[in-house]
Parts: structure tokens; sequence; C-alpha cells
């Protein structure tokens, strides 16, 4: 379904985006004391009992773990998911009514895989969210709590949609 351009070998848009983002966040957080783990790093989230592996995961401070494994993050600052057809809905509702329980999460950021669309909620102080959409190549999303600014276009290189089905 999806084309991909240039020398990239990825198959999907999703792992593409992650790698993108997660590099991108790498590279600004290099000197900060924030660190961005890749998808394989596991959240609790909250009491519910439930793992999640989100795409892109930053932690500021001391990572506080589940156990001595080190593979479950109790304490992220900012989580990030690529959204597919088939994870959207999930990942817009009962996966973000779980992460709204984890007290250390600042922010919440969905990247669509479909079309170029970043989408990012805040905590406010008062535990409300507010919502921030950025739509175009030329647009950055600015990450408040780890002082991160991520340009659409440097997520989305390399990444071609492909045309709907006619008919």
């Amino acid at each position: 379904d999806y084309k991909v351009t240039g020398v990239q070998t990825c198959a999907l848009p999703i792992s593409s985006l992650a790698l993108n983002t997660g590099g991108e966040l790498r590279q600004q957080l290099r000197k900060r004391p924030c660190e961005a783990y890749p998808g394989e790093m596991r959240v609790k989230a909250g009491s519910s009992g439930l793992y999640t592996y989100p795409d892109v995961v930053v932690v500021c401070g001391e990572p506080r773990f589940l156990d001595d494994t080190f593979d479950v993050l109790l304490n992220p600052t900012v989580l990030i998911e690529i959204l597919s057809q088939s994870t959207e809905a999930y990942d817009r509702d009962k996966k973000f009514e779980l992460y709204r329980s984890l007290e250390s999460l600042a922010e919440y950021v969905m990247i669509s895989s479909l079309r170029v669309r970043v989408e990012r909620f805040t905590r406010q102080p008062d535990g409300t969210w507010n919502y921030d959409e950025k739509t175009s190549l030329e647009d950055t999303i600015d990450l408040k709590s780890v002082d991160c600014h991520l340009r659409l276009a440097d997520l989305y290189e390399k990444v071609t949609f492909a045309q709907p089905p006619s008919g």
C-alpha cells in the first residue's frame, strides 16, 4: 500500500516515521538530562496493569523502572505514537485515557502515517490537556516539556504516501 522513496529500505511509513522522530529527538537531547527510547521500551500505564509499547518515549531526569530488568518505564515525560489505520482509534481513545493517568506525562504526540499530520496534547497545571495540530511540512511541533522542536519536513523525510485506490 505504501511507496517509499530514496535509498530507504524500510517498507512502511510507520517505521520511517518512528526512526526519523527518534533520531531527531536523540540529536536534540544529546547534552540534556533527557533520553529518547525506541519502540522496544515498555511503559506501564498507571494502575491499569496495562503495558504499552509507544513508538518513541522520552524521559527526563532519572528514569524509574518497574524492576531490575530495566525494560518497563514508569515515568515517561513524552509519549509518541505513529498512527496507522488499524491503531488510530485505540491510540486516540483507550491508550490516551491510560496515558493521562501517568503523573510524569507532560505531552502526548500522535503522528499520522497516512498523511502529513502531527497532533500534540500538552498537560496543563490544572490537569486539563491542550491540543495543537500541524499539517504542513513547513510546520514545526514544539515539545515544550523537553525543549525540542521537530520540523514536520524532517519527520516525514523520505516518506511517500500511496495514492488512494480509485473507483
